[in-house]
């Protein structure tokens, strides 16, 4: 079930405190309209009464989606006790099929559920995120040392078939830019991961992104 509760945060420009509506649990199956609201990260979004600033919500919460069979569970500040995750990781196993996922902020929450709603699976894209960054500085050595380490997102995929071009968004000395990669790519990476089954993500709500993938890479 959703779990909706209020709680008092100050404004990040007036810092005048308001009551703000957070969401502890988004179960799309008794709410669809959480779904698109955390799409587009508006469910986390609150505008002060007063100024008219808006500002990010940032608390935990577990988004579930029962038709889907996904389950992310979005945890700021940390780790949550392992045996309520082991426990919510049983009762999920036992009903079978389930992706269950942690992240650790608002944007990871939002392109988790894009990738899975796009019908793709997030460890195949997080490959090709890597594999794409591996090219990208090969044909540009003049980019930034530091851009291996820069965050790609997942931001669309369009077209049919073999034709399909997936779409990375990526900042870039102060602007945010695009690159396209084929479906190629993609089934490329999906049939390394494929051959190498001891790399997939494990049981339970692993954490699958930049360093999951380096710590399968190296």
């Amino acid at each position: 079930m959703s779990i909706i509760n209020e709680t008092s945060a100050p404004c990040s420009k007036c810092g005048q405190q308001h009551k703000v509506v957070i969401y502890r649990s988004i179960n799309i199956s008794e709410n669809p309209e959480f779904k698109e609201r955390t799409k587009d990260g508006s469910i986390f979004l609150w505008e002060c009464p007063h100024c008219g600033q808006v500002n990010l919500a940032r608390y935990e919460t577990l988004y579930h989606d029962p038709a889907g069979k996904l389950m992310v569970w979005l945890l700021p500040e940390g780790d949550l006790p392992e045996s309520q995750m082991q426990s919510i990781t049983m009762h999920t196993k036992a009903m079978g099929g389930y992706v269950l996922r942690r992240v650790n902020d608002t944007g990871s929450l939002m392109e988790k559920v894009l990738i899975h709603d796009a019908g793709l699976d997030d460890a195949v894209i997080e490959m090709c995120k890597y594999v794409t960054k591996l090219e990208m500085a090969a044909k540009m050595p003049e980019q930034d040392a530091d851009f291996m380490s820069s965050a790609f997102h997942f931001y669309r995929i369009e077209g049919e078939g073999d034709s399909r071009l997936i779409t990375f968004s990526y900042p870039h000395k102060g602007q945010m830019m695009g690159v396209n990669i084929g479906w190629n790519v993609y089934q490329d990476c999906s049939g390394i991961l494929e051959r190498n089954p001891q790399a997939r993500p494990g049981e339970g709500f692993i954490r699958v992104d930049s360093s999951w993938i380096d710590s399968i890479i190296r």
